[in-house]
């Protein structure tokens, strides 16, 4: 994809034209399900009477004038911020529906027990009651939950945990509510997300248009190969153990109530471990094809220990008038490496 280099930033829906003519700066947050995406605008007050509406809905759409902008989806403004010196309004936006209103408890803490059931029927049961349409990946749908605990948990964050314990995501994209693999939520949503290939230039310095930077953090948890899980046997009346991967093992603390639960349980954990053992953070040039869920491709221009797929976790843009449209990446090794 040709980028060009003219960057343009376009807001759709409530108080457009407003929010165009006056915008300062923005910043979208783009996560893969631990938080909701997140649009922030900063706009000029000076000679405005009134302040934009809460709850109103509006887009985004980002990218280059010569290559044209990607829509990044619509956003429900939650927040707002003004300042007296300089004469400001920041607004911030979210994806999921954090009205003041909250008419569904979707920001309600509960404590309640779920199961017998399976992942799939849970997550289309708590995600139905606040209006989403929920789409579960067929490799997690079936999944047995024999019992679990609610625990003083709003059902955002219950989802959260429980897609984590699985190493999947739970995240909501605009009226979707998604339980997918990493790599897989965007295709869920009916999006198709291509690998974004990343090339360091022969001229590769701060102040330079393509200028990028990236740091390299191999984790600790890559001394573990594989995970200890126990279950409570009532028949037998003893706790079992279950291993998954090989030694050295990694103990987990929780106690199951199955022994299908516990190997669920300690088979995510083990991709989970192998799949974080490498991250890495970039600062790149705006690319508008970036997104959580998405997989970038560092060529053979980056050392050969950087080199590959990588799972994209979360990807932050910005832009302002005075500063180019820049782009910061986290992401994971797609593949477990030796």
């Amino acid at each position: 994809m040709s980028l060009g280099f003219t960057p343009s930033v376009e807001i759709y829906g409530a108080n457009a034209a407003l929010l165009n003519e006056r915008l300062i700066s923005w910043q979208h947050i783009d996560a893969a399900g631990i938080e909701s995406d997140q649009l922030t605008l900063t706009i000029d007050l000076e000679g405005l009477d009134g302040l934009p509406s809460l709850g109103g809905k509006i887009g985004l759409r980002i990218g280059y004038l010569e290559s044209g902008l990607i829509d990044k989806g619509q956003f429900v403004i939650s927040r707002r911020t003004p300042t007296l010196f300089p004469l400001r309004l920041t607004l911030v936006a979210t994806a999921a529906p954090f009205s003041a209103a909250d008419q569904t408890g979707f920001k309600q803490r509960r404590s309640v027990s779920h199961g017998p059931t399976t992942l799939g029927a849970l997550f289309r049961q708590l995600t139905s009651r606040h209006g989403f349409s929920p789409r579960v990946a067929p490799d997690l749908a079936l999944i047995k939950i024999e019992h679990i605990d609610q625990s003083n948990e709003t059902d955002m964050g219950f989802l959260t945990r429980l897609a984590y314990l699985h190493d999947a995501v739970a995240k909501p994209i605009n009226e979707l509510y998604v339980l997918a693999r990493r790599g897989q939520a965007k295709s869920l949503s009916g999006k198709v997300l291509p690998d974004i290939q990343l090339s360091v230039t022969t001229n590769n310095r701060p102040g330079d248009h393509a200028f990028i930077s990236a740091t390299l953090d191999e984790s600790s948890r890559a001394k573990y190969q594989g995970c200890k899980t126990s279950w409570w046997d009532a028949a037998a009346g003893k706790v079992r153990v279950e291993e998954s991967g090989i030694a050295p093992f990694k103990t987990v603390r929780q106690r199951y109530h199955s022994a299908e639960e516990a190997r669920a349980a300690g088979e995510g954990e083990v991709r989970r471990m192998m799949r974080e053992a490498l991250k890495v953070k970039i600062e790149c040039p705006g690319h508008p094809g970036l997104a959580a869920e998405g997989l970038v491709l560092l060529d053979t221009t980056w050392p050969d220990f950087m080199r590959g797929r990588w799972s994209i976790d979360k990807v932050t843009t910005s832009g302002s008038r005075q500063n180019s449209y820049r782009c910061s990446i986290d992401a994971t090794c797609l593949d477990a490496r030796s």
